[in-house]
């Protein structure tokens, strides 16, 4: 039987409905699942001008919209805290000493933007390219005032923009418009199998 899809669903909502009696474990199994995406993104460096991208930004957002804002924020505490123990799920590796280097901005810039892409899918913004593209954009500069404020902090407002910021704007635009056109896809897809 169709059941329609209710604004408040999410991409994981619809592709693996909630069983009472597993929820839990079905909520830990995605939460793992998306950190090793998020490790996975990490390490994946995608060579470009003027500086090599990493597909975290991408993952982040991937995770936010499908997971919604509970479930994503979740699983980026979890993969934060893979890190700070010293897994290395990091580009470079792992440990506390990310959260006080000149990245600790970004991560948690990933956390908060995962719940606020997160929230705004669970609003039914991540079924259509145009709306997608707003929630990331929003996703995307908090992402960049959190990375860049704490550079600023650490270096200088002009140094944050022109070594944490700037170089980035390209491609992480390019990230952006990626998954504002495969979240969108999904749910076409789903929309298809489910007619």
């Amino acid at each position: 039987m169709n059941q329609p899809m209710t604004t408040q669903s999410t991409l994981v909502a619809a592709l693996w409905p909630s069983a009472d009696r597993l929820d839990l474990l079905r909520l830990g199994l995605l939460a793992i699942a998306g950190s090793l995406l998020m490790t996975l993104a990490a390490k994946i460096q995608v060579p470009f001008w003027p500086v090599p991208i990493t597909m975290q930004t991408f993952a982040t957002f991937v995770i936010g919209m499908a997971f919604g804002w509970r479930l994503a924020g979740a699983t980026m505490l979890l993969y934060l805290g893979q890190g700070a123990i010293g897994m290395p799920v990091f580009t470079w590796g792992g440990g506390i000493v990310y959260f006080t280097g000149p990245t600790a901005g970004y991560l948690i810039g990933f956390l908060a933007a995962a719940v606020l892409v997160g929230w705004l899918a669970e609003r039914g913004w991540d079924r259509h390219a145009m709306r997608t593209l707003a929630a990331l954009a929003l996703g995307e500069l908090v992402i960049l005032g959190l990375g860049g404020a704490w550079m600023a902090i650490l270096f200088g407002p002009a140094k944050a923009w022109t070594a944490g910021i700037a170089p980035f704007l390209l491609g992480d635009a390019l990230k952006i418009a990626l998954a504002a056109l495969f979240v969108p896809a999904c749910w076409k897809i789903i929309g298809k199998l489910r007619a």
